[in-house]
């Protein structure tokens, strides 16, 4: 990763990437489909797209190499990413442990994603979203646990706060703890905050494995492993879409899958660690605006600061 400059490219990349993750919760509240299979679909797409485009970035730098006499049959130099380089390059880099990690960390990916799309049916995309975000803490606290790093007063200062807003953001303080479907909501949000910190915890364990070719994997992972749960909860018969709906899958799929992690996986290389953490809450503050806007989704004072005490506890963290 490049340490001593940010690569304006690269920042416009990453930025677009975090917009573009910060508006799926709207696409959601259109796709007239059960979250188990909207996942499933998620992940199916986000897979094939990101496969494809491997294999055009493989074809594309052979034919440059070609163009320029360099050697092409060296994949690591050319890039070449079709199919069976990228399977040879796996099985070189990976062992059972990781792939099993791989694996893994890609059915909690679905059942993240399921839990989060639920999150959005039962109470707003904000709420939904800075319930989401408490991911970081969970992690901070679970740190001294799996990688034997010390809770330092900062971060358990940072951790105390971001709770404070998340009782705050619950509505807690004026109205008495939520009940219904704002419960319920909250109560999926917080639970896909803890399976995304698992999957932020085995990435940390996964290796020298390209992020692309992890990331398919992932998404593949997630999937297949979720099509048991669709078998028997009968989601499949569910599919009923219109020409609008079926667009907005495939945009959700397409863009805020298979795009959006391609420009975010594009950028880093040419950003500093600092700046693409600092990014990262474009994510979920134009979360909040594109809810407000779109869906008319306002939030009150004591949401407002909820949302400020658990954004910049995470940032204060980080830094």
């Amino acid at each position: 990763m490049n340490t001593e400059s940010n690569r304006p490219g690269s920042l416009l990349m990453l930025a677009s990437s975090m917009l573009i993750f910060g508006t799926i919760g709207i696409f959601r509240r259109y796709i007239p489909l059960p979250s188990g299979l909207l996942a499933f679909s998620r992940g199916a797409i986000g897979a094939v797209f990101l496969g494809l485009f491997l294999k055009c970035r493989g074809l594309f730098k052979r034919k440059q190499a070609a163009g320029s006499g360099e050697d092409i049959e060296n994949g690591e130099e050319s890039g070449n990413y079709d199919a069976q380089k990228a399977k040879q390059e796996l099985q070189r880099k990976t062992s059972a442990g990781t792939m099993l990690l791989l694996i893994l960390s890609g059915a909690l990916i679905g059942v993240n994603w399921i839990l989060l799309f639920e999150a959005y049916n039962y109470t707003t995309v904000a709420t939904a979203t800075l319930c989401y975000y408490m991911e970081p803490t969970i992690v901070i606290l679970l740190s001294p646990l799996f990688f034997r790093e010390c809770l330092t007063a900062k971060k358990l200062v940072c951790a105390l706060l971001a709770v404070l807003g998340m009782f705050l953001v619950s509505g807690a303080a004026g109205q008495g703890l939520p009940r219904g479907n704002a419960l319920v909501g909250i109560l999926y949000g917080l639970g896909a905050a803890g399976l995304y910190a698992a999957v932020v915890i085995m990435n940390k364990c996964i290796r020298n494995v390209d992020p692309y070719l992890k990331t398919i994997l992932q998404l593949a992972s997630a999937s297949v492993c979720i099509t048991p749960y669709l078998a028997l909860t009968g989601q499949f018969s569910h599919v009923q879409l219109d020409g609008f709906s079926l667009l907005m899958l495939l945009i959700v799929g397409l863009v805020h899958t298979g795009i959006a992690y391609t420009l975010y996986f594009g950028s880093t290389d040419g950003l500093k660690a600092q700046t693409i953490a600092l990014f990262s809450y474009i994510d979920p503050v134009s979360a909040l605006f594109f809810s407000l806007i779109f869906l008319h989704e306002p939030m009150g004072a004591a949401g407002i600061a909820g949302a400020v005490l658990i954004l910049g506890a995470a940032f204060a963290a980080e830094r």
